[in-house]
């Protein structure tokens, strides 16, 4: 199997902005809301949110990220990944926090993330927002914000670039990289 594409720069787009008017819809506006993406690529999608909801409102919402990889379950049985700062643009006691990623998969990313947001502060909720769930889960952690929902096989891996990073705006379904 080669690279599939899933979704091109403009389904991108269009993703962003119907999660961007559900997150205003669900939250009844932008107020004590903070977008805090989890490095790489979900820290890349919480800024294209802040700017869709700042087109849309004229509020900037606070953005920031938070590192889980000190969290995460599995150190020491996969390649170390180098560590991400986590930066909180104001205190998080009290607010409405979105995590933010590209891809939901077995949820121990995210479980990680709350993790470590919570050594930060008591938010009032934390909702979750993913570019894509492919599914998996192996945790009961469900994305409150979804652009796209792809069902994929364990032989598969779902890769999301965005021209910030890389060099293209796309995501792809590609075969697994079953090492490591």
């Amino acid at each position: 199997m080669k690279k599939k594409i899933i979704m091109d720069s403009k389904a991108i787009d269009r993703a962003v902005a119907r999660v961007a008017h559900e997150i205003l819809e669900r939250n009844k506006g932008t107020s004590d809301l903070v977008l805090l993406g989890i490095p790489t690529r979900g820290t890349h999608l919480a800024k294209r949110l802040q700017a869709k909801l700042k087109a849309i409102e004229g509020v900037d919402v606070s953005t920031g990220t938070v590192d889980a990889t000190l969290y995460r379950d599995d150190i020491g049985l996969k390649e170390a990944k180098p560590l991400k700062e986590t930066e909180l643009p104001i205190p998080i006691d009290g607010k409405l926090v979105i995590l933010v990623d590209d891809v939901l998969f077995t949820g121990r990313t995210i479980r990680a993330a709350m993790n470590a947001l919570m050594d930060y502060g008591r938010p009032l909720v934390v909702q979750l927002g993913v570019l894509v769930d492919r599914g998996h889960r192996e945790l009961p952690i469900k994305a409150d914000y979804v652009g796209k929902n792809i069902p994929t096989s364990l032989d598969e891996d779902v890769k999301v670039f965005f021209e910030e990073f890389d060099e293209s705006s796309e995501v792809v379904i590609l075969p697994a990289n079953k090492e490591g």
